[in-house]
């Protein structure tokens, strides 16, 4: 079948863990069309889902399902709520879960025969896009997995590693991230740690996206300063929007396209909102303005595809990837033209991954 003209490339999603734990897969497969999740290969060609860093998340032992946050977890305020920042991960557990997910991928590249390929290179990218290839970047999100010495960097990135989170919202040897608070400013909590610091410079010096989606505020300032990389955010929306603390700021989102860097804006309703809710259905619209306020405030070339497809709650409108056309149309009826719809769909991340990686 051939590509839909404006092929979709996808800042971030969680199929792998998704279809890697049953708790939330279901045990479905990547190869048959299904109800369960977000993605999948039929479901992916229909909705023109070219290509899209393919998340390696792991979560805490509580938190392997997928859905509302656990009320215990939740506290109301008088005029939103926080969620208690998740606990801190060791070393073993991630790096060992990291690895079982990371040889699934390369386990449903073998199977597909052609139709999934692990990409290394920007070439490799193209050449995907340019054959109706599924290309997979291979994404930590969060940096637990890596040892605090980068022992272990090199040799993920020589499995594939090209794109790479700091933190989740969970503190680590490098950094803190971001509680889900509602209203709430991302400045929460001090920068990088020494250790941070130097996997920002080892990350830019091999050639690895840095990630800044769940960091905090002054992590994200620490990474503008030291990096010499397009900055990227993953998946987050528009602080001005929606007042949570994973939201950007427009400071942010001005240095973000000073350096040249891209936003994915994610489909998750609660991060969309304006009203802080954390149930009820937030409409396709959402998605929308937020991308339109960021290209009116920082320039079309600084906003993408982030949806977090099978890691989140989107809108009923969306319901799953075959509902990447819906968003294109309504970014067109929103105002922007093909040359925009170009630049947001896949050309601005394939910009960025050409600016950052080595080869």
């Amino acid at each position: 079948m051939p590509l839909p003209m404006m092929p979709i490339f996808d800042g971030h999603n969680d199929t792998l863990i998704h279809l890697y734990l049953p708790e939330r897969g279901a045990g479905r497969s990547f190869f048959t069309r299904s109800d369960q999740g977000h993605i999948d290969l039929p479901r992916a060609r229909e909705g023109g889902l070219a290509g899209a860093f393919f998340a390696i998340f792991v979560p805490s032992a509580t938190g392997r399902k997928l859905g509302p946050p656990d009320p215990s977890r939740v506290t109301r305020t008088e005029n939103g709520y926080e969620i208690k920042l998740a606990e801190p991960i060791g070393f073993d557990y991630a790096s060992g879960f990291t690895q079982e997910v990371l040889q699934s991928l390369f386990r449903l590249e073998e199977e597909s025969a052609g139709q999934l390929k692990v990409v290394r290179t920007t070439q490799e990218l193209l050449d995907c896009l340019e054959r109706n290839i599924l290309a997979a970047v291979v994404h930590f999100e969060g940096a637990e997995t890596i040892d605090p010495q980068l022992h272990n960097l090199e040799a993920f990135y020589g499995l594939g590693l090209r794109s790479l989170g700091i933190t989740w919202s969970r503190a680590n040897a490098f950094g803190w991230g971001v509680p889900f608070r509602f209203p709430s400013s991302p400045d929460i909590g001090p920068g990088l740690t020494p250790a941070g610091k130097e996997l920002v410079r080892a990350c830019n010096e091999l050639g690895i996206v840095l990630d800044l989606a769940h960091l905090n505020e002054q992590g994200f300032w620490d990474v503008a300063k030291l990096s010499v990389a397009p900055l990227v955010v993953s998946h987050a929306g528009a602080h001005a929007i929606a007042p949570k603390s994973r939201n950007l700021t427009d400071d942010q989102l001005r240095a973000i396209a000073d350096s040249n860097g891209v936003v994915g804006v994610i489909f998750a309703m609660y991060d969309l909102c304006s009203d802080g809710r954390l149930v009820g259905d937030v409409p396709l619209d959402a998605v929308v303005r937020h991308m339109a306020y960021i290209a009116e405030r920082v320039g079309v070339e600084h906003v993408a595809f982030g949806s977090d497809l099978d890691g989140t709650t989107i809108s009923p409108e969306i319901g799953d990837v075959t509902g990447l056309p819906k968003v294109v149309e309504a970014l067109r009826q929103a105002g922007f033209d093909d040359q925009a719809l170009r630049k947001v769909t896949h050309e601005n991340w394939l910009r960025v991954i050409g600016d950052s990686w080595k080869g």
